[in-house]
């Protein structure tokens, strides 16, 4: 009777459980599919051709965000390019000789501390050590400072945890034929763990492709056409931000139109970095 009882109850009890977590699912899904539908219905009558050959117009002027999408790749790029072998090189010295000291520790909890902070921290901290020691000039190349801060700590995690996962007896292997533990690494681990760490740096583009508050602080923005990295440069997030909440219909319509190409952009890196995930499993298979 005592064993029906608790039976009974813990019935109960999963049952409950589980119609919470459906619930909260689908809450989610619903608030997200709201989200895509209001992104998808505002922008997408705004997605044509002279979107990306004109340059960002004056109020209530038709226009583009030529200059916008050149220099957030630009300074994406710049940032990936900063942050990636810094990253690299530090996964690397985690998984390969810092596993076992106690600065390998200390190393992970600061990453760890990066990797979470605000944005906006990051920003305001290269706007002090770049932006203002430069006489208060913006420029992309803080920007891209401040972004290589958001790719370093991503691409340590990965790489440290893609370069653990490969197995000891790859090492052991070419150690024994006399092979210098810099070839190992290179030639042994990187190939082995290739798809993992370019997974990283795809994630970790995504993720600044978005980022905001960082270049408010340090390419500030541009309404014009440049090619200067030395001077302030335009980005489809800043000026998503200032032309979303601007009373001008033209300027809100190119915001929606800049932020469902951003969505897409993120969507199909996000897909490629899945992408390749799924194929470094099949092939071990």
């Amino acid at each position: 009777m005592a064993a029906d009882r608790l039976y009974r109850r813990r019935s109960i009890a999963n049952t409950v459980a589980v119609t919470l977590a459906c619930a909260a699912a689908l809450l989610g899904l619903f608030f997200l599919g709201w989200i895509l539908w209001t992104l998808v219905s505002k922008g997408l009558s705004g997605i044509n051709w002279q979107l990306f050959v004109q340059d960002t117009p004056p109020p209530m002027v038709e226009g583009g965000l030529r200059n916008a999408f050149f220099g957030s790749a630009v300074m994406c790029l710049m940032a990936i390019l900063i942050g990636t072998p810094i990253g690299i090189a530090a996964g690397t010295w985690l998984a390969e000789y810092g596993h076992a000291r106690k600065l390998g520790t200390v190393v992970r909890f600061v990453n760890d501390i990066l990797l979470s902070a605000p944005s906006i921290v990051l920003g305001l901290f290269v706007y002090t050590l770049v932006v203002m020691r430069a006489g208060g000039n913006f420029s992309a190349v803080a920007g891209a400072i401040a972004l290589a801060f958001i790719v370093l700590p991503v691409v340590v995690r990965t790489t440290d945890e893609m370069l653990r996962l490969v197995p000891p007896q790859m090492r052991e292997a070419a150690l024994s034929l006399g092979v210098p533990q810099w070839k190992v690494i290179v030639q042994v681990l990187y190939r082995s763990a290739s798809a993992g760490i370019v997974t990283g740096v795809l994630l970790a583009l995504a993720r600044i492709s978005g980022e905001t508050a960082p270049l408010l602080f340090t390419a500030f923005g541009n309404q014009y056409w440049s090619t200067d990295v030395t001077g302030p440069m335009a980005s489809v997030p800043v000026v998503m931000y200032q032309f979303a909440g601007s009373p001008y219909g033209t300027w809100q319509d190119l915001a929606w139109a800049g932020a469902l190409v951003l969505t897409l952009f993120v969507l199909v890196v996000s897909l490629l970095a899945r992408w390749l995930v799924l194929r470094k499993r099949i092939s071990h298979d």
